[in-house]
Parts: C-alpha cells; structure tokens; sequence
C-alpha cells in the first residue's frame, strides 16, 4: 500500500497557467529544479500532458503533476510501480513558480525507505 511523503511548505502566489503545466513551463520548471541541484526532467504522458520526473536515489522517481489538475501532487515510482505519493498541496493552486520550484525542491523522499 502506498504510504504518504512528507513535504516542507511554501509561499503561495498565483502561478497557475490556465490550470494546466504546459510543456514550455514544465521545461522552465526543470530548468530551475536543475539550477539547485534536482535532478528533474520533463515528463510526457500524454499528448499534451506534461509534468516533472524527479529522479530519486535508490531507482525510485517522483512524477508531478502529469494529471493536468491545478494544484500540485506526485505519485512516487519504482519500476514502473506505485510506492508512495505526495498528496495534493492544499493552496497549490495558487503556487508561483519560485513557490512550485522551492516545494518540489524541498520535499522529503527519505520518508519512503
């Protein structure tokens, strides 16, 4: 059974782009990400649907937001299989992007051990 990850806050601000991570600002986001030393990528799963692929060590990845739903969340992988997730931030919605960068950046994966 998936188990919950633990994550740090954020500042919140208006930062959603008609609801929807479009690949441009998905590779903006990872772009930053990269900037602190996160090892993100831009994550295809769909058409037009985009998100971020956090790699995580120990062969795990945090996949966020590729739902196309505003606010943010993650679901935790490890060979393709579901281990854990980052439930939805509550005021995610509302996220900037310094706000999105500084909470994917900051968020705890060592809870899934």
């Amino acid at each position: 059974m998936p188990r919950v990850v633990s994550c740090s806050g954020a500042k919140i601000r208006d930062a959603v782009e008609e609801d929807v991570l479009t690949e441009e600002r998905a590779a903006q986001l990872v772009e930053r990400l990269r900037a602190r030393n996160v090892l993100a990528h831009v994550a295809r799963s769909g058409v037009y649907q985009f998100g971020i692929r956090v790699v995580i060590p120990g062969g795990r990845e945090a996949v966020w937001d590729n739902d196309g739903a505003a606010a943010l969340e993650a679901q935790v992988l490890q060979d393709g299989v579901l281990v854990g997730y980052v439930p939805t931030v509550a005021g995610s919605e509302e996220f900037d992007d310094d706000a999105v960068v500084d909470y994917i950046a900051r968020t705890n994966y060592d809870t899934l051990t």
